[in-house]
């Protein structure tokens, strides 16, 4: 597959650089950021970083529409891969890597992660490091079951969960309202909220794909947190979910909540292997206990509000690529209020 034929050029209406192949430069560095869709905002999070720290920011994005892909607009270099799951997507990510001297590659989507994480030694090779956690991460974050018994054995709050076709051979033990999900799930596509398990069978649902939780009644939050590159849990910002749109907040406000900061430093214990931006959500009952119901291995659709209270993630992970001392710290705004609206682009 010659990378030409899959190349797309767009006017970048925001950035200054622009051009077909770029020289390496001290003074310069790129990014890749793969799955651009809508993430206009996180965009903007690196190019303030960069600004900081003194570099240019050249943002390479890979979308399977970038046309109609609004970061792609925002982007210096945009690109049409294949499918995340086809035998070429890897090595098109490698010619793109190789033509425009990246050096960060941020996934922002869960069904690329693991291709990215089985194949970071491939990109460190060429100069580039990926946002990614170890594999055995990945896969946890990505199957619900696994995500209940891993962090409740060890001793991490979570929902009663099971397969639904083992829920549903025995009915009666859930009683009450349900959250039916698939395994392997993201950003709220396929969830179901049941007042009585067995209206499952109205659905027309898969089972073996599905788990049933039991509804957790209390105050959601996301925690955004960055592990460090000695496994640490140096910054986690729980912002409280006051109102959701397509799975990601649309309103939401930063609270230091320490049993939730607890939290984020026995994940990054448990899940040995996790390094960069991740992030969990969680529920807190009436007594402020936390469950955990899902944990996502990249940067959280939320993420631009602990940016703006303080969190450079961005900032720490262009620290990294440029050689430069880590300046993470758990110094964040508490209280914050971020209040989505509509934007366009119009071309």
């Amino acid at each position: 597959m010659e990378l030409r034929k899959k190349a797309v050029r767009l006017r970048n209406p925001s950035a200054e650089i622009c051009g077909d192949l770029v020289a390496p430069d001290m003074s310069q560095i790129t990014i890749l950021i793969s799955s651009a869709g809508r993430r206009v905002e996180l965009m903007k999070c690196f190019r303030s970083d960069a600004e900081t720290l003194g570099v240019r920011l050249r943002i390479v994005a890979l979308d399977a529409e970038p046309e109609l892909s609004a970061a792609c607009h925002f982007a210096d270099a945009s690109y049409r891969p294949p499918a995340c799951l086809h035998s070429e997507f890897l090595p098109f990510v490698e010619d793109v890597v190789r033509r425009e001297s990246v050096s960060l590659i941020v996934p922002t989507i869960d069904p690329e992660l693991a291709a990215y994480s089985r194949n970071a030694e491939r990109f460190t090779l060429l100069g580039a490091t990926v946002n990614i956690s170890a594999p055995g991460v990945v896969a946890v974050a990505r199957d619900k079951l696994a995500t209940a018994k891993v962090l409740g054995e060890s001793g991490v709050a979570v929902p009663r969960t099971l397969p639904l076709e083992a829920a549903l051979r025995n009915p009666e033990a859930w009683l009450g309202p349900v959250i039916v999900k698939p395994v392997d799930g993201s950003s709220s596509v396929g969830i179901q909220r049941l007042q009585d398990i067995r209206e499952v069978e109205t659905k027309g649902l898969e089972a073996g794909r599905y788990v049933v939780q039991e509804l957790l009644q209390g105050i959601e939050y996301t925690v955004n947190m960055f592990v460090d590159s000695s496994g640490c849990a140096a910054c986690a910002v729980p912002h409280r979910r006051i109102a959701i749109r397509g799975g990601e907040v649309s309103k939401g406000r930063t609270e230091r909540v320490a049993a939730l900061r607890g939290i984020a430093d026995r994940i990054a214990a448990v899940l040995d292997g996790s390094r960069g931006a991740i992030c969990f959500q969680a529920i807190v009952d009436a007594r402020g206990i936390p469950a955990v119901i899902e944990i996502n291995a990249r940067f959280g659709g939320g993420y631009p509000l602990a940016h703006a209270a303080g969190a450079r993630f961005s900032q720490w992970l262009l620290e990294a690529v440029l050689g430069r001392p880590c300046s993470a710290s758990d110094d964040w705004r508490e209280g914050l209020t971020m209040l989505r609206y509509d934007a366009s682009v119009f071309r």
